[in-house]
Order: C-alpha cells, then structure tokens, then sequence
C-alpha cells in the first residue's frame, strides 16, 4: 500500500519506506482547545496534520499520528484554560511524550523526522523533548545521534505578499490569529465541513497589555475565545495559505536533510 498515513502501513511496509527509501517522517503537534463558536476543538491537530500530509505528499514522506493534546492554553495566544473543551498537558508531560516518540523513531531507524506544529503554545515544550532525547541517544554510544529533527511552526513559512492578500486591511499578527482568518480559511480548505460559518463572532482583535498575571485575568478574553474576527476567510484564502505553507515546507526539509542521502 503505498500510502502517507504511518497508520495505514504495515510494520513491514513502513521499515522499507524509512530504511529503503529513507523517507522522511513528519509528526503533527495540535492540541484540544476552544476556537470559537465556529470551529472544532481539534482544530490544531486537524491542521497541522493537513498541512503535514500535504508536505508528505511533495517528500514522499510518511505521517505520523498526532499529538492531540498540547501545552495549556494561553489568554494571548489560545484564549485560556477557562473555556470548556480545552483539555491540556503539563509542559513537562508533553516534553516526556516528545521525547519518547523521538527515542521510539530513532529505534526504528529513523533519520530524518520533522514535528509540524501547530499549536502555538507547544513551541519551547516541543524543544525540550527534542533536547532530551537527542541527548539520551547522544549517550547511547554515538556522539552525533544519527537522527536529525526538524522543529517548525507552519505559519512561519507564510511570506507578506501572502498575508497582504489576506489581509488587504492588515495583519494582525499571529498570536491574535487564534481561530480568526487564517484558521478559519485554512479549515474551510480542509474540512469545510466542520467549519459554521454561520457561528463566525464579529468581535473586535482583543486588546492585551504587555504582561501576563497568574491567576489568568479571563476577562481580558473575549466572551466567544476568537481574538480576532475570522470576518473575511474563504476557502480561497485556505487554499492559498496551504499551497505556499506546504511548498516552502517541503522545500526546506529537502534543503535541511540533502546531505543524509
């Protein structure tokens, strides 16, 4: 079965595709967290396994499962842990679980792994577990672990001449495109089917200080949990941000692991 899904293959498969053909392995990070009215809870996870299996597609690579739960939900960037749904990990828990995939890939002969996140919380969590285990293989006999991990975020790949089509009235940066028009166009490419765009808040971008207090001011938050208006996504703009994410991706995985041939 030639498929991209590591779900779909059998271990025999999956072993010639990492060790014959030397694919590279791609592992979505999401999380379960609220985005609005609109959009699913898994709508992280949903993502990042999209874009995942579009780059897949361009490398020949294989997909992992994804880890559906991510590090908690932030005010400023994911609307907080007070909405119901948002199920999170301790950071230490995700880092323990990243770790131990790592060391389990390299196990099977993996040498090239790329973890597509799309959660933007997860980010420093996701390094620690990349550290730990890159280090717990360093200790195993070999100096330089014969695995090379990739960390990126997908909207990080997006240039301005794409945003500004986007956003022709400005972008709002990405912390506050929790569940607005770059997420809510993307799943309309996806999986339009779990989109309401009927359910759309008109809320205007949420207004933060430059600080954080502990515990959480959930009033900073609002009411709907989208911290800008997801007024103005299309599927159109879905399409156009999953093209270029997926092209620029693929291009700098082939770039990064050129020299493991």
């Amino acid at each position: 079965m030639n498929s991209h899904l590591m779900q779909h293959l059998s271990w025999v498969d999956y072993h010639q595709r990492i060790l014959g053909d030397e694919a590279i392995v791609l592992l979505p990070c999401g999380a379960l967290e609220q985005h609005g009215p609109h959009l699913p809870l898994g709508t992280d996870a949903l993502l990042s396994s999209a874009v995942a299996l579009d780059v897949a597609r361009e490398v020949g690579g294989i997909v992992a499962p994804a880890f559906n739960y991510g590090y908690r939900s932030q005010p400023k960037c994911g609307g907080g842990q007070h909405f119901c749904g948002t199920t999170s990990l301790d950071g230490n828990n995700l880092s323990q679980m990243t770790r131990d995939v790592i060391r389990e890939f390299a196990r099977h002969g993996v040498r090239r792994l790329a973890l597509i996140d799309g959660h933007y919380e997860n980010q420093w969590f996701l390094t620690e577990g990349i550290e730990l285990a890159m280090r717990d293989l360093s200790q195993q006999g070999t100096r330089t672990p014969p695995l090379r991990v990739v960390r990126l975020e997908y909207w990080d790949f997006l240039t301005e001449p794409t945003l500004a089509k986007v956003f022709p009235e400005g972008f709002p940066g990405f912390a506050l495109e929790h569940a607005a028009v770059m997420e809510t166009s993307m799943m309309l490419h996806y999986h339009p089917d779990l989109v309401s765009t009927d359910k759309i808040p008109d809320d205007r971008p949420a207004d933060f200080p430059p600080y954080d207090t502990y515990p959480a001011r959930t009033g900073w938050v609002p009411l709907s949990g989208v911290l800008s208006s997801a007024r103005g996504a299309s599927a159109v703009k879905g399409a156009l941000l999953a093209q270029e994410v997926a092209q620029r991706v693929a291009a700098a995985l082939r770039a990064e692991f050129s020299d493991l041939s």
